[in-house]
């Protein structure tokens, strides 16, 4: 009987799953297709996360073969119906927010092409690390087509509506430096240092009390959509949950005794 993280790659090895200590590492692999997702892939995405590993402490999402993803699989979308159309994209909305909500932190490595689909799979990172040489594109417009992953909702809020909107009609893309500027990335580096930068970062939150970490990707996001007396009170509940554990016993403790924290 296989396990589930030998099912996740069985189906042309569209996701390869790697454990190096505390940190997993998801690799998009359908090099040929610049790792287009397609059914299969957002499926292996959808097992892995709905079953993250009780080890991992980090999370990096990189693609294989020179590039992030270059979006959505048209050839798979061709001929489908309006309904069908609904229920792939309610689909996709489905798993991106698994990896929005995860309370293990994802890093995405992102290189080459970062396009559509791919992108909007990036927005739903916590951290996201490009290469210089990256080109962010939103071209659907461009293909007769609306964006359908939630690039409408958390790549409007990354860089506004207005910015959005002006991506989807001109098909105008940026690179990693600009899109760092923009909001589409945190860090950019060099060509070729993206995983690189995104292990270094993954390495450095791991070592983070795992209930901080998930308060700091739930509450955040929560508290984002909340009317501001909300959000205040909503971070006073989180704080003093966040304050009154182990965790925050050994914070405390490791600071006054001048070491590193070790937190469980």
């Amino acid at each position: 009987m296989t396990s589930p993280k030998e099912e996740l790659m069985t189906k042309e090895q569209v996701l390869t799953i790697t454990e190096t200590g505390a940190i997993c590492h998801l690799q998009l692999n359908r090099p040929d297709k610049r790792n287009a997702l397609n059914d299969d892939l957002i499926a292996a995405l959808d097992g892995f996360f709905a079953a993250v590993p009780a080890s991992a402490r980090a999370i990096v999402i990189s693609g294989t073969g020179g590039h992030f993803s270059s979006g959505l699989d048209l050839s798979q979308h061709v001929a489908r119906q309006p309904l069908e159309v609904m229920a792939h994209s309610r689909n996709w909305h489905r798993v991106m927010a698994m990896i929005a909500n995860s309370t293990v932190p994802v890093i995405a490595a992102m290189n080459g092409a970062v396009m559509g689909g791919g992108l909007e799979l990036a927005a739903t990172c916590h951290v996201r690390v490009a290469e210089q040489t990256v080109r962010f594109q939103m071209p659907e417009g461009l293909r007769g087509i609306f964006v359908g992953g939630g690039g409408s909702v958390r790549i409007s809020r990354l860089i506004g509506p207005d910015r959005m909107t002006e991506m989807m009609l001109t098909g105008r893309s940026y690179s990693g430096v600009e899109g760092e500027r923009l909001g589409l990335a945190h860090h950019v580096v060099p060509e070729g240092q993206a995983l690189d930068k995104a292990f270094e970062l993954a390495e450095r939150i791991a070592k983070n009390s795992p209930t901080i970490n998930g308060f700091i990707i739930q509450a955040i996001a929560q508290i984002g959509a909340m009317p501001p007396e909300a959000g205040l009170y909503a971070e006073s509940l989180t704080a003093a949950l966040s304050q009154t554990g182990p965790d925050a016993e050994e914070g405390l403790r490791a600071f006054l005794e001048k070491r590193p924290p070790v937190f469980r």
